[in-house]
């Protein structure tokens, strides 16, 4: 058995077959859109009222630590941010030697094209990444980078990450269903 080949299909089935399909056509407005009011998106430098405004550049991402509960809905952007920085970018900088990536200096994605252009790249980098592991690579402690992750495994960690790809990949093709419809 190949663990590290069934790690990579497992993310590049669903990116396939399911994710990646599902934003072709990615307008702006659907990029943008917000179902309903108070929603976290990616804004204008100096238009956001959430509690943290992060990045480089015109644009910012919106959150808040500790998140309110229940937290607020996100837009596609947010959610196609979090994926960028918070799921690939992030992770592979601290294990692949990637660029840095961190919510506070990324430079935001302002157009849905931009976006698309900033996941390929960060998905890329990540199977990448993963796909060279081996064994013994993915049974030791991630370490001080991944914080409470820190002492699991390697494995725990891709694992995690393919699941957040998997649960925000659906959230935004819902995003799309209800903007198709209510838009």
């Amino acid at each position: 058995m190949d663990i590290v080949a069934s790690l990579v299909d497992q993310l590049e089935w669903h990116w396939d077959n399911q994710l990646r399909p599902r934003l072709e056509g990615l307008t702006d407005e659907e990029y943008l859109w917000e179902p309903v009011p108070g929603c976290w998106s990616l804004r204008p430098k100096g238009e956001s009222v959430a509690p943290v405004q992060a990045g480089e550049g015109d644009i910012v991402i919106e959150f808040a630590f500790p998140e309110p509960d229940p937290a607020p809905v996100t837009t596609i952007a947010w959610r196609l941010g979090h994926v960028v920085v918070g799921c690939f970018g992030a992770r592979t900088h601290s294990h692949f030697g990637g660029p840095p990536a961190d919510y506070m200096t990324w430079p935001w994605a302002a157009s849905a094209d931009e976006a698309l252009v900033q996941l390929d790249a960060a998905h890329g980098a990540w199977v990448r990444g993963v796909g060279g592991l081996d064994v013994e690579a993915l049974a030791r402690p991630v370490g001080e980078a991944e914080g409470p992750w820190a002492e699991r495994p390697m494995i725990d960690l891709v694992l995690h990450v393919h699941r957040e790809v998997v649960h925000h990949g659906a959230e935004m093709s819902l995003l799309r269903d209800l903007y198709a419809r209510l838009g």
